[in-house]
């Protein structure tokens, strides 16, 4: 293999690094931007939801907590 087609395979390898690089960048960027504030704000409404059911649940067992005879 002549040294000026390895210099073009070793130019379009770290092109092709490069282009890989920068799509990796935009995912994780994505990822932070969009996807993580959203599973938050779900999450803590989920919670939230989880919360009120477990008071619910509590004042129903409360109500009908058997007397001591």
């Amino acid at each position: 293999m002549s040294p000026n087609r390895k210099s073009r395979k070793g130019a379009h390898f770290e092109d092709v690094g490069r282009k890989i690089d920068r799509e990796l960048k935009q995912i994780v960027d994505y990822l932070n931007d969009e996807v993580v504030p959203k599973v938050r704000t779900e999450s803590s409404s989920a919670l939230r939801k989880a919360a009120q059911q477990l008071h619910k649940l509590a004042d129903f067992m409360d109500e009908h907590r058997q007397r001591p005879s």
